[in-house]
């Protein structure tokens, strides 16, 4: 046997030991959520056994408990708000900078103030910003939606601005010729030319924005629970059914396929962009 051989072995048990252990939490999680109480144990071995009869009561009694259809719908709201709005805003941004950054120091400055804000931990700005947000009665979804693009600006100006220096300026020349404007070049030949980034930041807005927790948790958590987020609304349901592990199981798998019913559907979107725009930037 090769070495080369060899290797391929030893990263392909790598990969099976890997996947073996991101899937036995997962087949508990499925298992627990379809048993009743009176079959839980406390060794591994109950936990892991399949149920003697199979039922979905389980689910749905967490989705009346948790009033599941609300909490998605304010989270598919929110998601779907701000993945656009990224898109939209984040690729304006990045254009004006892109082809004023060589010749004006200012949208220079603004590049690297704008990517910089990266290694700007949340918690330092968590306490003054929801103040903030409350002042200007923010403290509601619309303020969770605009915080998402502001905090997602960094990391989007720095792949748009990467991908946007790959695209050769001769056709927007070609288009002032012709009369264009500004916003007519970036409406009508710009933006579409950015579809493989604008997927790549819908997508990686889209899990960031569904699957958080710690935004909607300090700006929606004095309110009176009509706008709170899926992730929200379980962290809450746990602290109050953390015991009944059936129930809580149940409500953390109907939060959970959302979103993994979307990345099966759009996994290879999500590689070729992810690859497509590491490329390019």
């Amino acid at each position: 046997m090769t070495s080369k051989e060899k290797k391929r072995r030893t990263v392909t048990v790598l990969l099976i030991i890997v996947g073996i252990l991101i899937l036995i939490p997962l087949y508990m999680a499925i298992v627990i959520a379809i048993k009743q109480p009176s079959e839980m144990t406390n060794d591994i071995a109950g936990a892991l056994s399949l149920p003697h009869k199979w039922s979905l009561s389980n689910f749905a009694e967490a989705i009346k408990i948790t009033d599941f259809w609300h909490a998605a719908s304010n989270s598919l709201i929110i998601t779907v708000v701000s993945s656009i709005a990224c898109v939209l805003v984040s690729s304006m941004v990045s254009f004006a900078i892109a082809r004023n950054m060589t010749r004006k120091k200012i949208y220079k400055f603004f590049y690297y103030y704008l990517v910089s804000a990266m290694f700007v931990p949340f918690s330092m700005l968590m306490l003054p910003l929801v103040k903030q947000m409350a002042f200007f009665h923010l403290d509601n979804k619309i303020g969770v939606i605009f915080l998402y693009i502001v905090f997602n600006m960094s990391i989007n100006t720095l792949l748009y601005v990467g991908y946007l220096k790959n695209i050769l300026q001769s056709l927007e020349e070609a288009a002032y010729i012709d009369g264009y404007n500004t916003w007519q070049v970036f409406t009508y030949i710009i933006f579409p030319m950015l579809k493989p980034m604008h997927a790549t930041v819908a997508i990686l807005t889209t899990l960031a924005a569904w699957n958080d927790v710690l935004l909607p948790l300090v700006m929606l958590s004095g309110g009176d629970g009509r706008d709170n987020t899926l992730p929200l609304t379980q962290m809450v349901f746990q602290s109050q059914f953390g015991t009944n592990y059936n129930l809580a199981f149940a409500s953390y798998i109907l939060s959970l396929l959302p979103i993994l019913i979307f990345y099966l559907i759009a996994q290879k979107q999500i590689i070729n962009d992810v690859t497509n725009g590491a490329i390019k930037g």
